[in-house]
């Protein structure tokens, strides 16, 4: 049988009738997108461990009817870690935010590294965030404010910083989360934003020599995390990013 995959642009306050319609016409499975993640919750049979964790779903399965919500950020994450042949055993990671994508990885980080520094704007939510998931594994779990000075003190002995703000994004395209002379040559750097790809971050970090991972690495492995729990099959990743660098902008 074959499959179609196929925009559309959903209100919020429509929402409750296009799942309806996914019942209804027999829609094998959806992806879904901000500002939805949260709000569709709520209307889904089933949860999957992640999802539930995080509050937010971006994948939903249709079986006979029964909808389950998944959240693929945090493993598409890894895998992208995986496939850059970033080393995560024993080492400091350092998380900038603490939204849905930060808590996804968040949920996984923390069974791969050895400990894990969640930095945001606003502080409680980085406790909160880091109280939730450091019973989940056994790095050690620190929560910083996004500051300068916290930035600072934590990339002394980091190995990777990882961006999940929408610092960068357009149109903040002008904004970074990190100053420049805080970015070494010995620090890998993974910026979830994907458009640009190129962000001021990501740009900055290569002028001083780090190694750099772009938004559209994420996009693609979340997006192939997807195709992999609908399917039972393994994703074409490589055509997948092909296509998706062809029509995002650089």
């Amino acid at each position: 049988m074959g499959c179609f995959y196929v925009a559309f642009q959903v209100t919020r306050e429509a929402l409750r009738e296009a799942v309806a319609a996914v019942r209804a016409l027999g829609i094998l499975g959806l992806n879904v997108t901000m500002p939805l993640k949260t709000a569709i919750v709520e209307h889904l049979d089933r949860l999957e461990s992640t999802a539930r964790f995080v509050e937010a779903v971006n994948t939903v399965v249709n079986r006979e009817g029964v909808l389950t919500g998944f959240n693929t950020d945090g493993a598409g994450a890894l895998n992208v870690l995986t496939e850059a042949r970033i080393n995560l055993e024993g080492e400091k990671v350092i998380l900038l935010g603490a939204g849905g994508a930060a808590r996804a990885i968040a949920y996984n980080l923390v069974h791969a590294c050895g400990s894990l520094a969640i930095l945001n704007r606003t502080v409680e939510k980085a406790v909160a965030l880091a109280e939730l998931v450091r019973a989940r594994g056994e790095a050690r779990v620190a929560a910083r404010p996004l500051t300068q000075a916290a930035l600072a003190e934590e990339l002394r002995d980091s190995s990777l910083l990882v961006n999940a703000t929408s610092l960068g994004m357009r149109p903040l395209e002008a904004e970074t989360p990190v100053p420049r002379e805080l970015l070494r040559r010995d620090l890998a750097v993974f910026d979830l934003v994907y458009d640009p790809a190129n962000t001021r971050f990501l740009a900055e970090a290569r002028e001083v020599g780090a190694r750099t991972i772009d938004g559209v690495s994420m996009l693609v492995h979340q997006g192939a995390e997807s195709f992999r729990i609908w399917t039972g099959r393994e994703a074409p990743v490589a055509v997948m990013m092909r296509a998706a660098r062809q029509a995002l902008p650089p």
